[in-house]
């Protein structure tokens, strides 16, 4: 069993820059894909990032060029650098963990574990 906590959502102005954190429990964070979702009001959920175990990411289009995954085994943490943020990224984000699928996935029926979620919000 695996548990996810998010942190670092907020309120910025658009234009501005947020890093969000997941920190995993477990043992075996190493051998996880790692990947972040998000879900705005009245929306599906929509994959954003993915990482590899061994640091292999995937993007969305829409995300590509403003917003960087990364992990840090040592701390059992996966990170979501957001930069040049706007309001259609204003969203709830999800961090999510695999054990089954090695890949850096962008469907969310890859992933195992699901943290509770973090909010961002983007004003103009």
């Amino acid at each position: 069993q695996v548990q996810l906590v998010e942190s670092g959502g907020g309120l910025v102005q658009a234009g501005g820059s947020l890093r969000l954190s997941c920190a995993a429990s477990g043992r075996t964070f190493n051998n996880y894909a790692m990947g972040w979702f998000r879900q705005a009001p009245g929306k599906e959920r929509e994959f954003v990032a993915a990482i590899t175990s061994g640091g292999l990411t995937n993007y969305a289009d829409s995300v590509k060029g403003r917003f960087t995954i990364s992990r840090d085994n040592a701390k059992n943490t996966v990170y979501l650098e957001m930069n040049s943020l706007n309001v259609e990224d204003t969203a709830v984000y999800y961090c999510a963990a695999s054990a089954r699928v090695r890949s850096a996935s962008s469907y969310s029926s890859s992933y195992d574990y699901w943290g509770q979620g973090t909010q961002v919000t983007v004003s103009s």
